[in-house]
C-alpha cells in the first residue's frame, strides 16, 4: 500500500545507523540511506515531531544456528555514524534484540508523547527495520516504511521485505513523499 496519511503525532525511528553496522557490506550505498534519513529527521524536527535513534549494543542471550560475526564489540561499534545528524533532543534507545521495542522502554516513551504512528528507516531492512515495524504494528501503532532510507546486507532479503512483508505491516513511501506529507500538513 502506498502512503496515504501521517497521524498528527508520528515519530521517526532510525534503526542501527551505527559505526559497526554501517561498515558492513550493503545492498544499497549507506551514504544515500543516511542522506535521506537526515532529510527525514530534519523534517520531523521542523514539525516538532519525535526522532528516535536506535542502536544495537550486542546480541540477546540464547542459542542460534548462525551466530553474529562479532564476539566482542570493538570500541565505537555502537556509536551512531558521524554522518547521521543526531540532536540532543532525540530519544536514544540501545537494544539487544533485532527490534527496537523489546525491553527498551520505547513503547512507553512513544505513548507518553501521544505518538500513534512510526516511520521506520535504517539497517538492516530484513532484520532491525522489519522486526521493529512488526512489533510496532502488534502494539497498535500505524506503521510507515521509508523504503529508500533503508538497506540490507542481502539484496534478496531487502527486496523480500519491501515487496512481500511491508505492504502487510503498513504503508510504504519514499523519504521525499513522507516529507511532502509532513510539509503539506504543517502548512
Amino acid at each position: 500500500m502506498t502512503l496515504t496519511a501521517l497521524d498528527p503525532r508520528t515519530a521517526l525511528v532510525v534503526i542501527d545507523l551505527q559505526k559497526g553496522i554501517a561498515s558492513l557490506p550493503a545492498a544499497h550505498p549507506v551514504a544515500g540511506i543516511v542522506e535521506r534519513t537526515n532529510a527525514l529527521a530534519e523534517a520531523f524536527r521542523r514539525h516538532g515531531l519525535p526522532v528516535v535513534i536506535v542502536t544495537v549494543g550486542g546480541p540477546p542471550s540464547g542459542r542460534v544456528e548462525r551466530a553474529s560475526n562479532v564476539a566482542q564489540l570493538p570500541d565505537g561499534w555502537t556509536d551512531p555514524i558521524a554522518e547521521l545528524s543526531v540532536q540532543p533532543d532525540d530519544h536514544r534507545v540501545v537494544k539487544r534484540t533485532w527490534g527496537a521495542f523489546t525491553n527498551t522502554g520505547l513503547e512507553t516513551h512513544l505513548k507518553a508523547s501521544d505518538v500513534t504512528q512510526v516511520v521506520v528507516v535504517g539497517v538492516a531492512t530484513s532484520l532491525g527495520v522489519e522486526s521493529t515495524a512488526r512489533h510496532a504494528r502488534e502494539l497498535g501503532f500505524n506503521v510507515t516504511l521509508a523504503t529508500d532510507a533503508m538497506t540490507d546486507p542481502s539484496p534478496e532479503a531487502h527486496d523480500n521485505s519491501i515487496l512481500r512483508i511491508f505492504p502487510r505491516l503498513g504503508e510504504t513511501g519514499t523519504a521525499r513523499e513522507i516529507i511532502a506529507f509532513l510539509d503539506q500538513r504543517g502548512a
